[in-house]
């Protein structure tokens, strides 16, 4: 699952992640099927079985219920070894998800998440943008207070979790990697995502199997999709989230079956 790397982060997750949403959160969230919150041991089995199966960035954040404190004894494990990526920017309580995108708040959200995961620092910290993409990168001072984070060690990349291609233009001109949305039927940020990437920038993909929406059935419109995605230059790692380690086996063993595109 050996990829040249996600853009010029120097970080070297491998071509599939996980995302880890439904370890902590299973209300207002767009999956075709309700599902349960999975119990200690059922976390402990999901984590460990991704990371035997090589897998190495794991996605979270504080919009996602309970994950990162859930997270915490899988991280202490791994951390030396692992790509962990959080985000800044959305809450989610019982009214809802709330955007906050001032330097104080983007600054606290981060220091919080590290408190509950146990570690002095992020590899990477994306914006969880609302869709306002551009303007929370070019108004106020969430941009220069992450920077600061940065420099200050306490992530080493930074991106934008962006929902527009005005956005993932945006964080082309001063971030390290953009995460968006990208799938065989949603191909419509694949020019801007094909541009960032050449400029530079390491590209997460998610929502790569429609929300969950193409791992029904026999999985063959999964293996299309995902073979589909790994055809695509512009992608350095996509991040499934999933409760099924089946699911999470399939994309690995098709990411290792099909090259990865020359650039």
């Amino acid at each position: 699952m050996a990829s040249p790397g996600l853009g010029r982060t120097g970080l070297h997750p491998g071509r599939v992640g996980l995302g880890t949403v439904k370890l902590g959160r299973n209300t207002d969230v767009k999956y075709p099927e309700a599902f349960a919150l999975p119990s200690d041991a059922e976390v402990e089995e999901l984590l460990e079985s991704a990371w035997d199966l090589g897998v190495r960035l794991y996605d979270t954040a504080p919009a996602y219920g309970s994950s990162e404190e859930r997270m915490a004894p899988f991280v202490r494990r791994h951390r030396e070894q692992m790509v962990l990526c959080g985000k800044a920017g959305e809450e989610y309580g019982e009214g809802g998800s709330v955007y906050r995108f001032e330097g104080d708040r983007l600054r606290a959200s981060l220091e919080r998440s590290l408190e509950r995961m146990g570690t002095d620092h992020l590899d990477i910290l994306l914006i969880h943008s609302d869709g306002r993409d551009r303007e929370i990168l070019e108004t106020g001072d969430a941009l220069s207070t992450l920077l600061s984070c940065r420099d200050e060690g306490l992530v080493r990349a930074l991106g934008i979790s962006a929902k527009t291609e005005d956005g993932i233009l945006a964080a082309g001109e001063c971030l390290d990697l953009v995460m968006a949305p990208y799938s065989l039927a949603q191909p419509q940020l694949a020019g801007a995502l094909s541009r960032v990437h050449d400029a530079g920038l390491g590209v997460l993909v998610i929502k790569g199997l429609g929300s969950g929406h193409l791992a029904a059935g026999d999985g063959s419109a999964a293996r299309e999709a995902l073979t589909h995605l790994f055809s695509q230059r512009f992608l350095d790692c996509l991040v499934v989230g999933t409760l099924k380690i089946s699911h999470l086996s399939q994309a690995v063993e098709l990411a290792a079956s099909i090259p990865a595109p020359s650039e």
